[in-house]
């Protein structure tokens, strides 16, 4: 029986353009993405580069382009938040039948485009609808990193084998898996966070 869920943030409550940063820097004209920029964008993730430093150090690898043009490139990913799926988690979190929980692969930067996005009051009224929520900035770990899981599960003392984790990536959802974790895959453009009812 599910007694906990984790969900994932972007794509399955927040939309999510995961193309519109290559699109805005190609149109800036910088066509080329250096592979050395991943673990880069990893270490920023993980809350070991500050913002500043981050956009810095990005900057090496786009000569010339403005920090502001660099940071509007990077946040180009961010799109809306529609208003069914708050609805839809206020609902979830009121009825209290089960303990909720969200994990997202994040940075501040990204953070703090969805705050503005979504507003300040509608973000704080989203977070207090979960018993805990973590974000692998302030975690110092990501996604699928199973000790990211790990910890969740221990410090809220849930069994796998009740808890449903919610995630649009595959290699998210295989990591938790491994751990007992229930899963659903969600299929973005495709399927609801709202379906969950079928996987409960």
């Amino acid at each position: 029986m599910i007694k906990n869920i984790l969900f994932d943030f972007g794509d399955v409550f927040i939309n999510l353009d995961k193309d519109a940063t290559v699109r805005e820097l190609a149109n800036a004209g910088y066509h080329e993405i250096d592979e050395e920029l991943y673990p880069m964008i990893f270490s920023f993730e993980k809350g070991l580069l500050t913002s500043s430093e981050f956009v810095k150090m990005a900057q090496n690898y786009f000569p010339g382009i403005e920090e502001k043009k660099l940071i509007r490139a990077w946040n180009a990913i961010i799109l809306d938040f529609p208003e069914p799926r708050l609805d839809f988690i206020k609902d979830l979190a009121a009825k209290g039948k089960f303990r909720l929980f969200l994990l997202s692969n994040t940075n501040v930067l990204h953070i703090e485009r969805a705050k503005e996005e979504m507003g300040k009051e509608t973000y704080e009224i989203f977070r207090d609808c979960f018993e805990g929520f973590y974000l692998s900035h302030e975690m110092k770990m990501r996604k699928p990193d199973a000790e990211v899981f790990r910890i969740i599960l221990a410090t809220h003392s849930l069994r796998p084998q009740e808890t449903l984790f919610v995630d649009d990536t595959l290699e998210h959802i295989l990591s938790a898996r491994n751990l007992g974790l229930k899963t659903w895959h969600l299929q973005v453009g495709k399927e609801e966070v709202s379906d969950i009812i079928k996987y409960l």
